[in-house]
């Protein structure tokens, strides 16, 4: 369906943007190289695979020029927008003066962008280390924290998504992502606090105080009873926008801390004002973590993380070397100054505030109409619309998701799926958005839950 065909339908928001021609590998000639060189356990989204080419602030092109409206942000990770403008034109500027040195040597970008990120956080979170990827800083900050506390166990959240290495791996909780091979040791999780799909009853307040309690159970049943830390993400995001209500964090904390243990929060989708209200995803609940892990958004796709935390926490990992070959890398450096910039210039974090309020409400009208959709939740604009068979029974609805991702594929819109089941739709999109994308988002959606609903009547 070309962009006219769909306007007669729907009004795709317009843009001045036109890319150019694509002059590269064709479509077909990249699926073949793909399928012969490229390993078998890298997926591709969609039935017919899409293949983007280009990008300009909230839009992706694929090479025949046709335009998508990107409501999944790469994951999460295109934080300002596609290509920004002054992202671009800052790592230009570096490529041409320094790709690398490493830190061994003095460059000013690292302790600026250290500093930066030290004004952003609560006093005392003041000292960071950069890697490149989420889970390379998942796994810094639990070698740490092991080797501050002098203790082994760590805890974290069914549901949770930490990454792919091998700590991270075996911290994230889905039985989809794990494999049976040997990952981290000494892991533990504890029941999600979100109140949609809890063995616990009552209020959200109260199932996050139950939840918190269970830990105490957890540390004595499971561990010997002192913790190295325990790792949260303040919105879960494979997980499907799970989280818990605020006083969750608040206690869940003093229990680790009475044990032993060091609070990280992982920061890498909530982070840098998605939330709307709050820079980072942990001050809904009013806590201070002793580390935070960041990543994606923090470099707009440039491959960037870091792990921020106090002095003398950071000090304890000194007794031994510890190098990352491009921590710290110039280039990386300078797309992560710039993000930061660009974030306060063009008022991001209020347009997360102010457009995934419209967003959040147009979802929820889309729930007074459809059956199918069992809980809208999220903040600012990190939000997720859970897919069921019935509202009584919550049964998931896997097959739901698919056709509606695909339904939307054609209407030019692109979001993600989460959840152990995959029965959520997951909307996060760079936070440069505008009211009518989200508007066109909404109308999109409805029509089609529509479709859904009717195919898989006629199944």
């Amino acid at each position: 369906m070309t962009e006219m065909q769909m306007a007669d339908q729907l009004a795709m928001p317009a843009t001045d943007y036109t890319p150019p021609p694509y002059k590269g590998p064709s479509r077909e000639e990249t699926i073949r190289m793909r399928a012969d060189h490229v390993h078998p356990s890298v997926f591709t989204m969609y039935k017919d695979p899409i293949m983007i080419v280009d990008g300009h602030m909230q839009w992706l092109f694929d090479e025949t020029g046709r335009r998508y409206l990107d409501m999944l942000a790469g994951i999460v990770t295109v934080s300002c927008g596609h290509c920004h403008p002054k992202i671009v034109k800052r790592i230009q500027e570096q490529v041409a003066t320094l790709q690398h040195a490493t830190t061994i040597y003095l460059h000013p970008h690292l302790p600026l962008l250290s500093e930066r990120l030290a004004e952003k956080m609560p006093p005392g979170l003041d000292v960071t280390y950069f890697v490149n990827s989420g889970s390379e800083a998942i796994e810094l900050a639990i070698n740490m924290a092991r080797a501050y506390t002098g203790n082994t166990d760590v805890i974290a959240l069914r549901n949770a998504y930490h990454g792919m290495s091998s700590t991270s791996a075996a911290l994230t909780s889905h039985h989809t992502w794990k494999r049976d091979i040997p990952l981290g040791a000494r892991i533990h999780h504890a029941i999600c606090p979100d109140p949609y799909r809890n063995p616990f009853e009552g209020t959200p307040e109260e199932i996050a105080s139950k939840s918190a309690a269970d830990i105490g159970d957890l540390i004595r049943f499971s561990t010997p009873g002192q913790v190295a830390a325990f790792i949260a993400e303040p919105i879960q995001g494979v997980g499907g926008v799970t989280y818990g209500a605020s006083n969750y964090l608040s206690e869940t904390y003093e229990i680790i801390r009475e044990h032993g243990g060091l609070c990280i929060a992982d920061e890498v989708q909530t982070g840098f004002g998605r939330t709307g209200t709050h820079y980072w995803g942990f001050e809904h609940s009013g806590v201070i973590p002793d580390m935070v892990v960041l990543a994606k958004g923090i470099g707009n796709g440039i491959p960037l993380a870091a792990v921020t935390t106090r002095r003398e926490i950071a000090d304890a990992y000194t007794s031994r070397l510890h190098f990352n070959t491009y921590g710290g890398n110039a280039v990386s450096m300078a797309a992560g100054l710039a993000v930061l910039e660009v974030i306060e210039e063009d008022g991001l974090q209020e347009n997360c505030r102010v457009v995934g309020a419209r967003l959040k409400a147009g979802l929820e009208g889309l729930m007074a109409r459809h059956e199918i959709i069992g809980d809208v939740r999220g903040m600012g604009l990190m939000l997720g619309l859970e897919l069921v068979m019935d509202r009584a029974s919550k049964e998931p609805n896997p097959a739901a998701t698919g056709i509606v991702l695909e339904e939307l594929r054609e209407k030019g819109v692109l979001i993600g799926k989460g959840g152990i089941y995959g029965n959520v739709l997951r909307i996060k999109p760079p936070m440069c958005i505008t009211a009518e994308d989200a508007d066109y988002t909404v109308s999109a959606l409805d029509e089609a839950l529509t479709a859904a609903v009717a195919s898989l009547a006629g199944n």
